[in-house]
């Protein structure tokens, strides 16, 4: 993932509870709260050093549990499959209706449509 800041959040979100409770906060405020390692170590009454640290072994942290587990990788995977279903989904109920009008096909679309709604929320 080319995208720093996008890929820690996901790994964060995934795995978040992996990491100590300080690890978390730190973390947090840095990658979501958008704040500087300077306004952390205010907030936390530690040094920038400290910060950067303790970001840094949660970082590695992150990235060692998705080594082993690949739960974003797959995350990844199954929402570009997904998309990919939808348009091919898409294209056959186009086909059913300007061609085919075939009512039973109609009904599979339909609910081959819910089910992937009910999958991606």
């Amino acid at each position: 993932m080319k995208n720093k800041p996008l890929e820690m959040c996901l790994l964060f979100d995934f795995y978040g509870d992996m990491l100590t409770d300080k690890q978390r906060e730190l973390f947090d405020l840095y990658y979501n709260e958008d704040l500087s390692l300077s306004e952390i170590a205010e907030h936390a009454g530690i040094t920038r050093q400290g910060v950067r640290d303790a970001i840094v072994r949660a970082e590695h942290t992150l990235r060692q549990v998705e080594d082993k587990l690949g739960l974003v990788a797959r995350y990844g995977q199954i929402d570009q499959h997904i998309e990919a279903l939808s348009a091919d989904l898409k294209a056959l109920g186009r086909i059913n209706a300007n061609y085919m009008q075939n009512s039973e096909v109609s009904r599979l679309v339909a609910r081959m449509g819910e089910h992937i709604r009910a999958i991606t929320g």
